[in-house]
């Protein structure tokens, strides 16, 4: 599913009317209508409630004012508020505000503070707002009169029901252009924005409806959106079953090197993810005075003790036998707990670019490439790296809120650049490929702010690589199933207090449910007889 720009967005509208010929005014009508319709579905019994429609002059308010004449229509008692004077309307907006007219439609013409002050007494009482101040493609902030307005509304805790966008939403970023209205609904047109999906924008927009109003697929496709959001439909496509003459050996060998002491439970959460995942087999690669330990935590993983510092850490005389590892191995995740001391910063930057077979690096792997990207132009193979905000600012020199503010640019800028694919974790995890192409999460919740997840996400995302999944499928399901899993604690075990294990163990049976049936292929014949009469 796309997510699309402002500019994405009106390059579509202007195509479909210019190239294609639905006029301007077709899409403003099925916009409105589809939105009254949504409106509907959302409030019961709303032909017995008052209904405000604040509505702006430009297109967002002629939206409005086609909700109003259906609204009406439909008997509901609609009043209609314009911030401006009905001679400035122009265009598709005007025509549809000329139609309110013969249908006794109210409207309240309040261009100023001094207008809308005189009319409090009405607009307190108004029982639903529809908001159509202000659309898409808003930059600046909010300021003077209509900051004020939206303000008021908000501070009436009424339900208000957004057309396209939240006013003061900005469509790209999510982030308020001063002030915006908090809704409960918003009915967007033909495509999700990508402000209404990311935080803090997802919570100003509230439950969001998309409504189809006539863009051709063509035109979409012409404009190319780059953005995605990550649908149940594509997991289930990515995901196949297991051949049923498949062994160990066929399901892929992934060699994990992690851990340090204190932290030798990111190296065994890494290596069980993946075998939760589906990994055939797993060498898990550790300091030699952690053997032991990792050994008893990890019935089902080989181990592999490696030579260390007086610290405890992986020091650089283990290079030779981690590339003695790589042998058989289709997949190679190294960071979870390994520490950062100058040998084992060492020992990375030269095991990462010997790697033939597809990469993920994580967690203090991510640290010791903070200051050293360069490298990642010396690599054979596919590499995935998976940072939060933390990391991610560590690597390209900035701080946790630049990059919070900006999470898909700044996630696609270092995937071209670089060419990797990245995993940028948090609420709504972004994966940017060296194409350009970004796809975001929307599975996971607030549960999973605990110790661990980023590993079992590793492991997740390294178990379907070692399977065979490409790097860019193995990121999205293991990103998708991850929340998936989450939100499965969430739901069975309560909001707050599951654990990157919980979740972790949950995995095979997410991949269970998000298998496509009809990808199973069928029990040969005498077999199935069999099982029919064991029945």
């Amino acid at each position: 599913m796309y997510l699309v720009t402002a500019s994405e967005m009106q390059e579509m509208d202007r195509k479909t009317i210019e190239s294609f010929g639905i006029p301007g005014r077709i899409l403003m009508e099925n916009a409105g209508r589809g939105a009254t319709q949504v409106l509907f579905d959302k409030y019961a019994g709303l032909a017995n409630k008052k209904v405000g429609v604040i509505a702006g002059r430009g297109n967002n308010g002629g939206d409005g004012f086609v909700i109003a004449r259906y609204l009406s229509q439909k008997g509901t008692k609609v009043t209609v508020y314009l911030l401006s004077k009905s001679s400035l309307i122009k265009g598709d907006a005007a025509a549809n505000l000329k139609l309110l007219t013969p249908l006794s439609i109210p409207v309240v013409e309040i261009p100023d503070r001094k207008v809308f002050s005189k009319h409090r007494s009405s607009i307190v009482h108004q029982e639903i707002w529809v908001d159509a101040i202000l659309g898409t493609g808003l930059e600046s902030d909010v300021k003077g009169y209509f900051r004020e307005v939206i303000e008021f509304l908000n501070s009436l805790n009424k339900p208000v029901f957004a057309v396209d966008i939240p006013s003061g939403l900005n469509s790209d970023t999510g982030q308020a252009c001063g002030v915006c209205i908090r809704a409960n609904t918003t009915a967007t047109f033909a495509f999700a924005k990508i402000g209404q999906i990311f935080f803090p924008g997802a919570n100003y927009t509230g439950d969001l409806k998309i409504v189809e109003i006539g863009i051709p697929p063509h035109i979409a496709e012409e404009v190319g959106p780059r953005q995605y959001l990550l649908t149940r439909g594509m997991i289930s496509d990515y995901l196949k079953p297991r051949l049923q003459d498949a062994h160990k050996g066929s399901a892929g060998h992934l060699l994990l090197i992690a851990g340090s002491p204190g932290k030798t439970g990111a190296a065994a959460m890494t290596a069980m993810s993946a075998m939760r995942t589906g990994a055939g087999l797993v060498t898990l690669g550790i300091p030699k005075s952690l053997n032991t330990v990792l050994e008893s935590q990890c019935l089902e993983v080989m181990t592999c003790p490696l030579s260390e510092t007086i610290d405890g850490m992986l020091n650089e005389s283990s290079f030779q036998a981690i590339i003695d590892l790589f042998s058989g191995k289709k997949c190679f995740a190294i960071g979870p707990g390994i520490g950062t001391s100058a040998e084992t910063k060492n020992l990375v930057h030269r095991v990462i670019q010997e790697s033939k077979m597809p990469i993920v690096i994580d967690a203090d792997g991510l640290n010791i490439l903070a200051g050293h990207t360069q490298i990642l132009h010396n690599l054979k193979a596919p590499v995935i790296l998976t940072p939060h905000p933390g990391e991610m600012a560590r690597l390209i020199n900035s701080s946790a809120s630049a990059v919070q503010k900006d999470r898909i640019n700044c996630a696609r800028n270092f995937a071209e650049k670089f060419n990797v694919h990245l995993v940028l974790k948090g609420a709504r995890t972004i994966i940017a490929h060296p194409d350009g192409k970004v796809f975001v999460n929307p599975t996971g919740n607030s549960g999973m702010a605990s110790g661990g997840m980023g590993d079992v996400l590793t492991g997740i995302i390294a178990g379907l690589i070692t399977q065979g999944y490409s790097p860019e499928s193995a990121a999205h399901a293991g990103v998708y199933l991850h929340g998936a899993a989450a939100d499965e604690m969430a739901e069975t075990r309560g909001p707050i207090g599951f654990l990157a294990s919980d979740v972790m163990n949950a995995i095979p049976g997410q991949i269970g449910r998000h298998i496509s049936p009809s990808s199973f292929r069928r029990m040969p014949e005498s077999r199935m007889h069999r099982e029919e009469i064991r029945g």
